[in-house]
């Protein structure tokens, strides 16, 4: 009874083995869809990405080329790299019993290359929907790229584009939960599990960090924005939460400054940014220098000396002219359109791009602060808010990112500023060698063109100190017969103030107004121009040397400084005559004439007016400057002094008799004086 009622048991349950070879095959077979389920959904979606960089793309030309380079990003690099990783997963079909371990070593082998390409599209994600919504505003543009999209992918439905850009990021976030499914049908004693263990972890990880780096770019590009804001601008966006934020940062500075809380000390970033700051200082002292040379050459083409008449007949003038006029109208003007081309519209280029990184370090400096100051609290209370756990995470992403890519950017702007360099130098060569070729064309008309360079200088050096010698005694002959600086005409009746303030005084402080003064203040003067006065002050109450006290011989008050120059007293001619004798004595030769106003003028004398004079009456008689005058009674009726009977072009008048001088003697080295 017993045996018969087992062998029923036993018939019903099945024999111990039968009973762990049935999950076995359980497991095992939906390992095998697991596999099948990952390789038939690679090809399915390694066929839509072609389709969209094949036939989609080419048939949205009615964009701009910048727009499709958003929307599609870098869908090749991505299809290059799945295609080799579909290639190879096939490839594991025909070794069933090692096909799960090899699928894992995969996986671990492309976790590298999936992460590079997929990082650079998901960052760009979120800009080609910003485009999918400006299409969208465009009803006619929107039908459009719907119906291509339809005839390509009928599947993509009424989402369109949107249902195209999602794919990539869909298919690498499923990539774990695919292999994790594959790994939960697989027995934990089985070969592949730890294979399949660290290829699910590798791809999470691949997701994780592409999800870091979205995030760092879209940091980057909150903050990498300069914007050139008026102050009312500026104004309008400070309210009590940024003062909030100020004053914090502000209070945990003078902390550190004060030595009562610690600064994070962080030697790897110092470095980068000390590094990064030289590349940028050169950047913008290269564009300054040349800016400054641009305007050189611009202020360079614009002097054009072959285009005057240089008086000199034929010879080497008419090459040179030619060769001028060459250069200046081709040559030159191609190389500065070159140079602005290769040169200048980069250098601002890069100087443009250095602008974000630069900001990105402002801002990691502010966020530093906030870090320091979260950390301070996390220590001491042991909690924090969500605002403070979220400025804690930004500082550590923009930190991540700046020393992640910094020394990236760094290095590409120190090639981008070689290249700059390597092609102004390029461009000077050419220029060098296009002038000397233009040069020796011209050079072989030339007079002396068969001398060695040796005797070719020789004889440029004796011509030019030969020139040299000529224009130096040109100039000593000219100054010879220059009249000496004279001052201004004397007011009538303004002698004997002039003397009674050059007794008093003395010359040193006698000054002349230049020009007519209207005095503004209670202690201005109010002064014509040509008055004489002393000066008793260079400075007034104030310290002001603007301001001068000065004495008319009857006020006192101040004057502009500006308007006064030192009064060069004249002597009379008497004293010029007693001053004669001893250089006759002493056998010196005698002085030179000089021009000099004469108060007094001896009757019947030949004189010159120094300055013009205007008529005012029928008793007076114009003058012109240098015009000879002869001088019939040096006074008028009254016996006054300053004002001299004269006759001119048989007029006969009276005129100021500071308005005279006496004529030269006999003009020096051929030389006369202008009328």
């Amino acid at each position: 009874m017993t045996d018969h009622g087992d062998d029923e048991l036993s018939s019903r349950t099945g024999s111990p083995d039968e009973e762990g070879r049935v999950p076995e095959e359980r497991s095992l077979l939906h390992q095998s869809l697991a596999v099948r389920e990952l390789i038939d959904t690679e090809v399915s979606y390694l066929h839509v990405l072609q389709l969209c960089a094949s036939d989609i793309r080419s048939h949205l030309q009615q964009l701009p080329q910048g727009d499709l380079d958003v929307l599609f990003s870098n869908i090749d690099d991505i299809i290059k790299v799945n295609s080799k990783l579909l290639h190879d997963l096939q490839e594991t079909a025909s070794r069933e019993e090692e096909q799960v371990q090899l699928i894992g070593n995969l996986f671990l082998e492309f976790q590298e290359e999936l992460e590079q390409v997929y990082k650079v599209y998901c960052a760009s994600y979120e800009q080609a929907l910003l485009l999918v919504e400006a299409y969208r505003m465009e009803p006619q543009l929107q039908r459009e790229i719907q119906d291509t999209i339809e005839a390509v992918l009928p599947q993509a439905g009424s989402s369109g584009l949107s249902f195209l850009l999602v794919i990539p990021l869909q298919r690498i976030t499923k990539y774990p939960l695919l292999l994790q499914k594959i790994l939960e049908n697989t027995l934990p004693d089985a070969s592949a599990y730890p294979v399949l263990q660290m290829a699910t972890s590798a791809l999470q990880d691949v997701v994780t960090n592409i999800n870091e780096y979205k995030r760092r770019k879209e940091v980057a590009s909150k903050y990498t924005k300069v914007e050139h804001l008026s102050l009312r601008e500026r104004l309008a966006r400070i309210n009590m939460h940024t003062l909030s934020k100020k004053t914090t940062r502000l209070g945990q500075l003078l902390k550190q400054e004060a030595g009562l809380v610690p600064k994070t000390e962080d030697k790897e970033f110092d470095d980068l940014e000390e590094s990064f700051h030289w590349v940028s200082l050169c950047v913008t002292e290269l564009k300054n220098n040349v800016a400054a040379y641009l305007d050189n050459l611009e202020a360079f083409l614009r002097f054009r000396p072959q285009e005057y008449d240089l008086d000199i007949p034929g010879g080497p003038v008419v090459q040179y002219c030619y060769l001028a006029r060459d250069l200046q109208l081709q040559t030159f003007p191609e190389f500065k359109q070159r140079l602005e081309a290769l040169v200048w519209q980069p250098l601002c280029s890069l100087a443009k791009a250095l602008a974000g990184p630069q900001n990105l370090i402002k801002k990691r400096l502010d966020k530093l602060l906030d870090f320091e100051r979260v950390e301070g609290k996390l220590l001491e209370v042991g909690s924090m808010t969500y605002e403070e756990e979220a400025a804690r995470h930004m500082y550590e992403a923009l930190n991540s990112l700046l020393v992640a890519e910094l020394p990236q950017f760094k290095q590409l702007a120190v090639q981008w500023l070689g290249q700059i360099l390597c092609t102004f130098v390029t461009l000077q060569r050419d220029l060098a060698k296009q002038v000397l070729q233009r040069a020796e064309g011209s050079l072989a008309q030339l007079p002396h063109h068969h001398l060695s360079d040796p005797a070719f200088r020789k004889l440029v050096e004796d011509a030019l100190g030969q020139t040299s010698h000529q224009l130096h005694s040109f100039q000593e002959n000219f100054e010879k017969v220059l009249p000496p600086p004279t001052t201004q005409p004397l007011l009538p009746g303004a002698e004997h103030q002039v003397q009674a303030l050059l007794s008093r005084y003395g010359p040193g402080k006698l000054y002349q107004v230049t020009s007519n003064i209207s005095g503004s203040g209670t202690l201005d003067l109010t002064l014509p121009r040509g008055h004489v006065v002393a000066l008793l002050q260079d400075k007034d109450t104030k310290g002001n040397s603007s301001r001068w006290l000065v004495d008319t011989g009857g006020h006192r008050g101040y004057v502009p400084a500006g308007k006064l120059e030192l009064y060069h007293v004249v002597p009379r001619e008497e004293e010029l005559r007693g001053q004669a004798r001893p250089h006759r004595d002493s056998q010196r030769q005698t002085p030179e004439p000089t021009l000099a106003s004469v108060p007094s003028v001896p009757a019947v004398t030949q004189v010159v007016a120094v300055y013009p004079f205007v008529a005012r009456s029928s008793h007076e008689v114009s003058l012109q400057a240098g015009q000879q005058v002869t001088v019939l009674e040096a006074q008028d009726k009254k016996g006054n002094p300053e004002w001299s009977l004269v006759e001119v072009n048989g007029q006969r008048g009276y005129v100021p008799s500071s308005f005279l001088a006496r004529a030269p003697g006999p003009a020096l080295w051929g030389w006369s004086l202008p009328s």
